[in-house]
């Protein structure tokens, strides 16, 4: 066994936020198997918890750090959020390398978007980013190539590794409105005579593929992953499987009818289990009830 992987303690990055909220619940405050994990805030940690922001030296308490990962950053639902405080994913995911360098992490796990991608009526692979594109996925985009830039000045140190995410079950505009307590949801309807469709990932999923990227060799696993469970769900079936009537608009222009990641990739590493409407919508009502 060599000394890498006997380093076998992870610091998370951006545990305050929605998805490091929905992570630790998932694994019941502690982290993956196997790994020892602490969790950064920027202010009042819990007991599993460090405080620390980018700015200041790296935490003295840390030792024997093996991975980091980075699940801050500035999104288009964050409060008062404008295109160019999309900008900060950059800097925070330089942050993250650069810490990681210091603590002589083998690996960073970033957080990236399906917004990279202009939707089509396929499946939408890793090579098929850019395009017409709104502020977040270009912001995205921006980010991953600085990440890119970085590994490659930087052949020393931490490797990095870039999921992009699906729809997340708990945290999408669709889930938030049901979260909220609404009895109906409007959504668009197309002129092929249904609503929309997207690729989702729930908490479990996710979770699944971040244990399968800390755990495996780094050398083999591209850069870039698509994370999402197969097949592509019909939101109108997630709505009324929370209970939730439908109303329907005329979609706009641009609305996209289908977004559907291939995750190829990520399938040559760990097969996700397939979810359904039902099960996502399960399984989030019993993290919310665990909350």
């Amino acid at each position: 066994m060599t000394g890498t992987t006997q380093q076998r303690g992870l610091l998370v990055l951006g545990a305050s936020g929605n998805l490091g909220r929905m992570l630790m619940r998932h694994w019941q405050a502690g982290g993956p198997d196997g790994w020892s994990t602490t969790w950064q805030y920027r202010e009042n940690p819990p007991a599993n918890g460090i405080r620390w922001q980018p700015g200041e030296p790296a935490p003295a308490a840390l030792s024997s750090i093996g991975a980091v990962l980075a699940l801050w950053g500035v999104t288009p639902r964050t409060s008062g959020a404008t295109p160019s405080d999309m900008a900060e994913n950059t800097t925070l995911a330089i942050r993250a390398m650069e810490l990681a360098a210091i603590l002589g992490a083998e690996r960073v796990l970033h957080c990236s978007s399906a917004a990279v991608y202009v939707p089509g009526p396929e499946p939408l692979g890793e090579d098929a980013a850019g395009g017409d594109i709104n502020a977040y996925g270009r912001a995205k985009l921006d980010m991953e190539q600085a990440i890119a830039d970085w590994c490659a000045e930087h052949p020393g140190g931490p490797g990095a590794v870039i999921m992009r995410i699906a729809n997340m079950s708990g945290a999408d505009a669709l889930f938030t409105t049901i979260q909220n307590g609404a009895r109906r949801v409007t959504l668009d309807w197309f002129a092929s005579g249904e609503g929309p469709s997207r690729s989702y990932i729930s908490v479990r999923g996710l979770a699944q593929a971040i244990e399968t990227l800390l755990d495996c060799p780094i050398d083999p696993v591209p850069m870039i992953l698509n994370v999402a469970t197969q097949p592509p769900l019909s939101m109108e079936a997630i709505a009324r499987a929370a209970g939730c009537g439908v109303d329907w608009r005329t979609a706009p222009e641009g609305a996209a009818p289908l977004v559907w990641l291939d995750t190829g990739r990520l399938e040559r590493l760990t097969e996700l289990p397939e979810e359904s409407a039902a099960s996502l919508v399960d399984e989030w009502c019993d993290g919310e009830s665990a909350a």
